[in-house]
């Protein structure tokens, strides 16, 4: 394992910028580079920096989308940014002063609580513009969780990705709402294109699932955790099962940390309600649009707030209907009764927790002809190529960068 200050060294400081630009460097510090919002958001960053002539350097932990960042350009150094122990993070804020003035950086950014706590520190002592991007509510039980949660509301400005998550923070914390810019996230349409996806494709999913033709897929995209909700899905599932639908299976599509125990208890839960025979574990995939287009439904039974999961929107992107708690995704993510009519609507959405509302919405769903569930999903890719197309996040993106490195340069 490199280590970090070695990492550093290595790191050239020239860099070919873009005709007519005025080229930045952005120093980011994300957890890990493994599959979780955070860890997309940095790359999609670091294709928009670098596509404009910018420099984009990441300081993570790392992880298997490390070989994209380095593909997209991004400058990748190593370093524990996932750890909480006070110690390391001191030791990271040392690290992170030490690439600001080696670098030259404009902007520090933080994509997570653990590495923020270091880049503010950082940012305080040299003086330079600290922004945070919040992907997801975090839950605050106590002082010591608010004090910890607190710091990604410090940035000089703040991300938030749904003006569902930006209304939180400008609760919990007062934010005023100059200092929050709701950007959303973008999604490619050409790879998440229904008519990009072959059979062949579609049938090696469903070889690997387990999943016959006849048989509807409930797709659960996320990380095996707790707020996600996977215990209210396989409740409902089992309802479901109860009510007499036998021709549908779950899949569950994610990383299992291993930091918890919740996967075993989510095994537990299966082997209790007897639905070990409709419910697959499947475990992270590579080919997500082929996953989605083998689905009938994604659904996202999320238990607090999740801001905008971009499972939902690449679903969407797939042509596939929706479901989703009223936790899970925002009305600017999901168009759903009754905010819109059932003629304009995407997915439906139930109460967070509630098993009993998401296997009703999974009926009414299923009981729709095929036609109609088709116009659902016309209308979610349409929604998606319309609100979250890639011109209508880099501008914003840059602008923000551009007014943040200004701000530090003037005397």
């Amino acid at each position: 394992m490199p280590f970090e200050e070695d990492s550093a060294e290595r790191l050239g400081t020239d860099r070919k910028t873009m005709p007519g630009t005025n080229p930045l460097s952005i120093l980011m510090v994300v957890p890990t580079l493994q599959a979780g919002a955070a860890d997309v958001g940095v790359i999609d960053l670091v294709r928009i920096l670098v596509s404009a002539g910018h420099r984009a350097i990441v300081v993570s932990s790392g992880g298997r989308l490390q070989p994209q960042l380095v593909a997209a350009g991004g400058e990748f150094i190593f370093a524990d940014m996932a750890s909480k122990n006070p110690l390391r993070i001191l030791r990271n804020a040392s690290l992170l002063r030490g690439l600001i003035h080696k670098h030259g950086c404009d902007v520090m950014h933080a994509h997570g609580r653990a590495p923020a706590w270091s880049a503010f520190a950082a940012a305080r002592m040299t003086g330079t513009p600290f922004l945070t991007s919040w992907y997801k509510g975090f839950r605050e039980q106590n002082f010591f969780k608010r004090l910890y949660n607190g710091v990604m509301a410090r940035g000089d400005r703040i991300i938030a990705v749904s003006d569902q998550i930006a209304e939180l923070i400008n609760e919990r914390y007062g934010t005023p709402w100059d200092r929050i810019a709701v950007i959303p996230a973008s999604i490619d349409a050409e790879r998440f294109d229904p008519a990009a996806i072959s059979s062949d494709r579609i049938d090696a999913v469903r070889r690997a699932w387990g999943v016959s033709r006849d048989q509807k897929v409930i797709l659960v995209v996320g990380r095996m955790i707790r707020r996600k909700g996977h215990h209210v899905v396989v409740r409902a599932v089992n309802r479901l099962k109860e009510m007499g639908l036998k021709d549908c299976v779950c899949v569950f599509v994610g990383e299992d940390q291993q930091r918890t125990r919740y996967t075993g208890e989510l095994w537990d839960l299966v082997l209790a309600t007897n639905t070990a025979d409709v419910i697959r574990m499947a475990g992270p995939m590579d080919d997500l649009p082929a996953a989605f287009a083998t689905a009938t439904v994604a659904v996202s039974a999320a238990t607090q707030p999740e801001g905008m999961q971009r499972a939902i929107l690449e679903a969407q992107s797939m042509g596939r209907p929706v479901v989703v708690s009223d936790l899970g995704a925002g009305p600017e993510v999901v168009l759903a009764p009754p905010a819109v009519p059932e003629d304009r609507m995407t997915g439906l959405r139930f109460s967070s927790g509630d098993d009993s509302a998401l296997a009703a919405a999974l009926i009414r769903l299923f009981s729709l002809p095929e036609p109609a569930q088709r116009a659902i999903g016309a209308r979610g890719r349409e929604w998606v190529a319309s609100h979250f197309d890639a011109p209508s996040v880099v501008e914003p993106t840059l602008r923000l960068y551009a007014e943040l490195a200004a701000a530090k340069k003037a005397p």
